[in-house]
């Protein structure tokens, strides 16, 4: 565990990468080279049915700045300027799209042994400003994540989350979307050694009273070879098998079946990640 509560975005997100991180029912290749002076260009292709969507990444880092610059199949041109560290516990991260003028983003993350604070705002005349906090601990933590847009004078978001840690357990209850969506999750570490765990999340929306619950489980068969499997209250099953066939390459063959409607083909997804 680390030592403060962490930002908003990890409440919750140990049992979230357990029952949806890497299943996926698209083809997607993605390679990464690295050039003689550090520069990082990761390729990515993606096959969603019979549209292939493809991008560009190059990553250069310079002590403790990070640049990120993505060009899609769109032309679309996505830079993000990250500042690790320019006092302790800051990150700074600006962020925006050519050619859309509206997508600027300031970005501040602060953590602390007792607090994780990240605030943005737009960087347009009538921006949104986005506020989340966590206090707390490694072991219990308190937050809220809420967003206000200066144009029309109305909070857009407005989130609360409890998250409660200790050794093999981590737990999260949260109340999203202005107190419509009730979220309680789980994640249990079973054996750190074969890197076992089980997980479980609950979703009840008040205003269509209808629930949502979803397990899941993961197992490592070898150091490089880890297998899980989900299964959700509409009858949705999934299965992962994850093999890296060496260091930082990743082959990845996911699947899922209706199991209340077995006559509907089930859909499979591949994901191929190379790096050097």
């Amino acid at each position: 565990m680390g030592k403060g509560p962490g930002l908003y975005t990890d409440i919750g997100k140990k049992a979230r990468d357990l029952l949806y991180k890497d299943y996926q029912s698209d083809h997607k290749f993605t390679i990464t080279t690295y050039s003689s002076t550090g520069v990082a260009i990761t390729s990515s292709a993606t096959k969603k049915g019979d549209l292939v969507l493809a991008d560009v990444n190059t990553q250069l880092k310079n002590k403790n700045i990070t640049t990120d610059i993505k060009v899609d199949t769109n032309s679309n041109l996505f830079t993000t300027i990250t500042v690790d560290e320019p006092a302790p516990g800051l990150k700074t991260i600006l962020s925006f799209k050519v050619p859309d003028q509206r997508s600027g983003k300031l970005e501040v993350q602060y953590l602390h042994d007792y607090a994780g604070i990240s605030s943005s705002i737009g960087l347009t005349a009538n921006p949104i400003v986005n506020f989340s906090g966590v206090v707390g601990t490694n072991v219990v933590g308190l937050g809220t994540d809420v967003s206000f847009d200066t144009k029309t004078g109305c909070f857009t978001k407005c989130n609360t989350g409890l998250s409660f840690c200790n050794a093999d357990l981590i737990a999260s209850l949260t109340v999203n979307d202005k107190g419509d969506t009730l979220n309680a999750s789980y994640y249990h570490t079973v054996s750190p050694l074969t890197n076992t765990a089980v997980g479980g999340e609950i979703s009840h929306s008040f205003s269509t009273n209808e629930n949502t619950i979803t397990v899941g489980t993961q197992h490592s068969l070898d150091p490089l070879t880890l297998v899980k499997a989900r299964v959700n209250n509409f009858g949705k099953a999934s299965a992962l098998l994850q093999h890296q066939w060496r260091p930082r390459s990743l082959f990845t063959i996911s699947g899922e079946v209706d199991t209340k409607a077995i006559d509907k083909s089930a859909k499979f997804g591949l994901a191929l990640a190379l790096k050097p």
